[in-house]
């Protein structure tokens, strides 16, 4: 008989989740692995004050298990709780590996510089670094009157002024840099290395901290106490409050936490990209390593970009980039805290799911997914409606889990998956538990979830945490519990299950979604020649032939200036993407020739260079059967537009899509494909992904977009050909590989897609400005 216990166990699960080998240690800079594993730490500010920030900053560093060598820095006191204290960090007997400024703003530049200037190795700033004008002449590290922060007493020495007239983040960010230090902050709450046992902290956490296998690097400090105390069935190796990242940003950190073999899940919460290719390269060998990501951003709205500047100064683009991103490092992104911590748990604590195999006869294995167990119908009708809304797949089980099912239901009980168990409510434990089991013997099924609300029983019955643990004894599959109200979990209850090694999932929407990243970490993943996705996605590991021909002249014509309208339909058609024949004219004549060649109906668009949108100031004629007509379009055009104009192609209807490039400031190209003509801004229906694409990449995309059932055919609209669709998609990615540095954006809108194929009608290219 299992027994509940408060005993802890940050493994979980049946062991079968092995621990990742050590990444190579030249991922992590000397200055952050220094940082991370500080042995001496000067704390400038120090307070002998009880609640004041210094003394706050001593107390954390000296609960340190690590046991570094503190040395606290203030002129105003000679010792603080029986411990030295020294004027200023040159009087200190050694370089401090690590340097705490609990200072205020006024007096950052003068006391980071001085930090450099001894030797020490890296920096932590708490304090929001505002810029209140430049820096006072004479003594820059002199204290601010009335505070307890130490002066430089006039010994500051070495280091390299920023430019006049930059702010103060500028200036700190140039004197740790010139110095090769690693800077953690500004505005950042600091760190704490649990394997290790440094904390590097303000302000009091919880003593211990959680230990366990996750990685964590939130730009928020808010967010970083929060998790640091959720009291959720996950701990840290190692947890990062980042703030503005002056210097060391989140993939710094990262490199360093793959170092550590105890590493096995990274959660990242953040509002910008900063150091995007290191990022990426970091995300890759994560994936490489088979640890899961779970990465929560924020401001992807236009209100919220604005709050993420005034935040901390970051310039946070587009929802794309970090949509690229995901999918191209595999990275499990969730929309909110509940999915993250749920997420965090389930793959900390919880077995890593396989993908279903075949049944035992050989034959194919009906749909796999999820099974979910309940004690009530309406809840259980209510988690499939959110389920299907979340696209939460169930398993279809098959006749032998169906039989053993019906042998143990109540009569009027149907076996089927999702299951309501609940009849006359004897034997709970054993009822429960023999249905989840039959339910996670079936090979169909990836996961089983206890779905009930885990409240406090007054009559103490325990039937139901026994059967989930009788269940988590009796099979190698992830099991989980699935709780629909987070209020409601009995706290010493779900502390007693992770306690044992099995998950609870505090919320119906939040839960679910984390039961689908862990199936889709569970899918198998491949790029090209074999390699996994992440790695064909890594600078310098992806094997894209170069045509340098080919790329010369794109980026002859790109550098010209004359990337427009028939040149740069020839341009496409260089890389593969077929385009209606047109020829440009400046007169009537010119027109009509032109059409002669092409044959009637033709299309007649304005050819003015500095009309980039056509169809929005009536610049598009359709139709255009006869001289005639062409006669009094071309005197339309010339009369509104101006006498230059393209004479196109006709081509057949069909579904229109928009592809497109666009560049990102730190992940530099990506490929952005979407529903296209008049629709594209309207319908905001598109995905992006980060070049290279591939087929199955492109086939991928495509099948994401609400316009997919358009291409697949409607009403008896014929399909179409979706493979020239992806053809088109990869052969725009490779445009970008080649020419991806000279271009800001380009735009194929509409690529008009049929039985027949799928042809660019028109395309507008921005060049990137010289050194942007």
């Amino acid at each position: 008989m299992t027994a509940l216990s408060d005993g802890k166990t940050h493994q979980g699960g049946n062991g079968q989740v092995s621990r990742p080998p050590s990444a190579p240690s030249s991922m992590a800079s000397d200055a952050v692995a220094t940082m991370l594993e500080a042995r001496s730490v000067a704390l400038v500010g120090a307070s002998v004050r009880a609640s004041s920030f210094g003394s706050r900053m001593l107390a954390e560093v000296g609960k340190s298990s690590a046991r570094p060598r503190i040395y606290p820095v203030n002129p105003r006191y000679a010792e603080i709780g029986g411990q030295r204290c020294y004027p200023s960090l040159t009087d200190l007997p050694e370089a401090p590996e690590l340097t705490l400024l609990g200072v205020p703003d006024a007096t950052l530049e003068g006391q980071l510089a001085l930090a450099a200037s001894v030797g020490s190795r890296a920096a932590v700033i708490f304090g929001s670094a505002h810029d209140g004008g430049p820096p006072r002449q004479g003594s820059p590290g002199s204290s601010a009157p009335g505070s307890s922060a130490p002066g430089s007493s006039g010994r500051l020495a070495g280091g390299s002024p920023a430019p006049a007239g930059t702010g103060l983040r500028e200036r700190l960010a140039s004197i740790a840099r010139d110095a090769g230090m690693a800077l953690c902050g500004a505005g950042c709450m600091g760190f704490a290395n649990v394997s290790y046992g440094l904390r590097a902290l303000g302000y009091t956490e919880p003593d211990p901290l959680p230990a366990g296998p996750v990685a964590l690097v939130t730009h928020s400090g808010s967010v970083f106490s929060a998790l640091l105390r959720a009291r959720r069935g996950f701990g840290f190796t190692l947890a990062v409050s980042s703030g503005q990242e002056l210097v060391t940003a989140a993939p710094a950190y990262l490199e360093h936490a793959l170092t550590d073999p105890g590493t096995r899940v990274i959660g990242l919460v953040l509002e910008a990209i900063r150091d995007g290719g290191a990022l990426r390269r970091v995300l890759g060998a994560a994936a490489e390593l088979d640890i899961p990501v779970v990465l929560l951003t924020a401001g992807s709205s236009a209100g919220g970009r604005a709050m993420v500047a005034a935040h901390s100064g970051a310039l946070a683009g587009d929802d794309g980039g970090w949509e690229a991103l995901a999918r191209a490092c595999e990275v499990h992104r969730v929309r909110d805290l509940a999915e993250f911590t749920d997420t965090l748990e389930l793959f900390s604590l919880g077995r890593r799911a396989r993908a279903a195999g075949p049944n035992g006869d050989g034959a194919a294995t009906l749909r796999a997914g999820i099974a979910t167990v309940h004690d009530s119908g309406l809840e259980r009708a209510y988690v499939v409606d959110v389920a299907e809304s979340l696209g939460v797949p169930f398993a279809e089980i098959g006749p032998a889990a169906r039989d053993r099912l019906a042998g143990l239901l109540d009569p009027g009980l149907v076996p089927a998956n999702p299951l309501d168990v609940w009849g006359t409510g004897a034997d709970t434990r054993e009822l429960f538990g023999g249905c989840m089991l039959a339910l996670a013997d079936d090979p169909a099924v990836e996961a089983v979830a206890l779905a009930v609300d885990l409240v406090h029983e007054f009559d103490d019955d325990d039937s139901y945490p026994l059967a989930i643990l009788d269940l988590a004894a009796r099979t190698t599959k992830p099991v989980a519990v699935l709780s629909n109200l987070a209020s409601a979990v009995d706290p010493d209850l779900a502390r007693q299950l992770r306690g044992q090694g099995i998950p609870v999932l505090e919320g119906t929407r939040s839960g679910l979604l984390a039961l689908r990243h862990l199936l889709d970490h569970a899918r198998p993943k491949g790029g090209e020649a074999g390699l996994p996705v992440s790695a064909a996605r890594l600078p310098g590991t992806h094997g894209a032939r170069i045509d340098r021909d080919r790329q010369a002249r794109g980026a002859a014509l790109l550098a010209s200036g004359q990337a427009t309208g028939v040149a740069l339909l020839n341009l496409l058609a260089d890389y593969g993407i077929a385009g209606a024949r047109s020829q440009a004219a400046g007169g009537l004549g010119a027109a009509l020739a032109a059409a002669e060649q092409i044959g009637y109906p033709v299309v007649l668009k304005t050819g003015e260079p500095a009309i980039e949108h056509k169809s929005d100031v009536g610049g598009v004629l359709l139709g255009i059967g006869d001289v005639a007509e062409l006669t009094a379009a071309y005197a339309d055009l010339a009369t509104r537009l101006g006498p230059r104009v393209l004479v196109c192609q006709t081509v057949q209807p069909g579904v229109e899509l928009a592809l497109g490039i666009v560049r990102d400031p730190e992940l530099g190209p990506l490929i952005v494909i979407g529903a296209g003509g008049v629709l594209v801004e309207l319908l905001a229906d598109r995905a992006v992904a980060l070049p290279p694409v591939s087929g199955a990449e492109a086939g991928e995309l495509l099948a994401g977009l609400r316009v997919a059932q358009l291409l697949a055919g409607v009403r008896g609209a014929p399909p179409a050909d979706l493979g020239a669709v992806t053809q088109a998609i990869c052969c725009l990615s490779q445009l970008a590989i080649e020419l991806g540095d000279q271009l800001e954006a380009l735009d194929i809108n509409p690529l008009i897609c049929g039985p027949g194929g799928a042809v660019a009608v028109d395309a507008l290219a921005n060049l990137r400005v010289l050194g942007s």
